[in-house]
């Protein structure tokens, strides 16, 4: 019994040796682990913190920042966690293998919603547009109402609502009829050939001078655009702000008419908006 006894203490201190001399041999790895593990714990809070502020400073959409700021943070973690378990002397290949094949088969299976997202932080970074501007696009004309992730939602003059996948508007032409601030009218009359050109012009020009929402600068003019066959077209270019644009375009367009038909000029039965320049 005693002989039995012996050998289990035996067994026991042989354990606890080798024990004691894995945990001597471990700990300067155990205790390198540690402290990147908080060090970089830390450093992902600074990093963190910093990368808010710059797109709080850049005046980023809240939903994406959130976004941004959070894939940032996992991301860091899992890079946290590959290299702490590294430094430990666990092989790591095969866990980045996996991981990689993983955002392989999300990255496809997802293909058409990321090219949504790229596009909308590409929109939302560069701002070829606001809330608020009149834009052109995918041949509609709309204000926009919201830029989301993955698309951009327009409401058009008739109430309608659309919404545009950011990946293509973000790949297309966009036109922005509001980052300048004021916008030209190209508006065009048809004039017959018994009219005299000056007292035309001059009859614009009063007409332009005259009305309260065309800007004196840039200053309107008027020039003769075309000699056709049929008709004189007379190119009217007055200025307005964007936010009375399509009422001064209007007015204009109906006050020369009055005064044509006032000073006996006739008018060729088409008028109409020249392509936008």
């Amino acid at each position: 019994m005693q002989k039995q006894e012996l050998q289990y203490i035996h067994s026991f201190a042989e354990y606890v040796d080798r024990f004691i001399k894995l945990l001597i041999d471990y700990s300067p790895k155990m205790i390198s682990a540690l402290v990147i593990l908080f060090l970089g714990l830390y450093a992902i809070r600074v990093i963190n913190r910093l990368v808010k502020k710059i797109m709080l400073k850049r005046e980023l959409d809240p939903t994406l920042s959130k976004f941004l700021a959070d894939s940032l943070l996992w991301a860091l973690r899992v890079l946290l966690f590959i290299s702490v378990i590294s430094k430990l002397g666990i092989e790591t290949s095969s866990f980045v293998a996996i991981l990689g094949a993983a955002g392989l088969a999300i990255g496809l299976s997802l293909q058409g919603s990321l090219s949504n997202f790229a596009g909308g932080m590409l929109i939302i970074l560069f701002k070829p547009f606001r809330v608020g501007d009149t834009i052109e696009a995918q041949g509609v004309i709309g204000t926009v109402l919201e830029i989301q992730i993955f698309v951009t939602k327009l409401i058009t003059g008739n109430n309608q609502t659309i919404f545009i996948p950011n990946g293509i508007l973000s790949n297309n032409v966009i036109i922005n009829y509001s980052m300048q601030g004021n916008r030209r009218a190209d508006l065009i009359f048809s004039l017959s050939y018994d009219t005299n050109i000056k007292v035309a012009k001059d009859i614009v020009m009063q007409v332009m001078q005259n009305h309260p929402k065309v800007l004196k600068n840039p200053a309107p003019t008027v020039v003769v655009r075309d000699l056709t066959d049929s008709a004189i077209h007379l190119s009217i270019k007055p200025w307005a702000k964007n936010i009375d644009f399509s009422e001064m375009s209007s007015d204009i367009l109906e006050q020369c008419k009055e005064a044509f038909d006032s000073a006996g000029i006739v008018i060729q039965p088409f008028v109409r908006e020249a392509s936008k320049g």
